[in-house]
């Protein structure tokens, strides 16, 4: 399984946010670190799993929110794996 990046674009770059993978094959949830969220994040995602097309971005918005600890908020992953758009790109 590939890595997958979440990504906020900010002033000419984009910046990247590793999701926690293990979580995310064990939990089928992003996991996330409270002090890296941003109500910018975005996943870049093909609604059709076909990636000739331009990607979606799926904003993880505070209402997005499933649940929280002392450190984390955790996000559902509403995508196949493949549908996620490649870090390099």
């Amino acid at each position: 399984m590939r890595t997958i990046y979440l990504r906020e674009d900010l002033e000419g770059f984009s910046r990247k946010v590793l999701i926690d993978m293990a979580y995310l094959v064990s939990h089928k949830k992003i996991r996330l670190l409270k002090r890296y969220y941003k109500e910018t994040l975005y996943l870049p995602y093909y609604s059709n799993s076909h990636p000739a097309t331009k990607p979606e971005r799926y904003f993880l918005t505070k209402d997005k929110i499933k649940s929280e600890d002392e450190f984390h908020y955790f996000f559902d992953f509403p995508f196949k794996h493949d549908q996620v758009e490649e870090a390099a790109a």
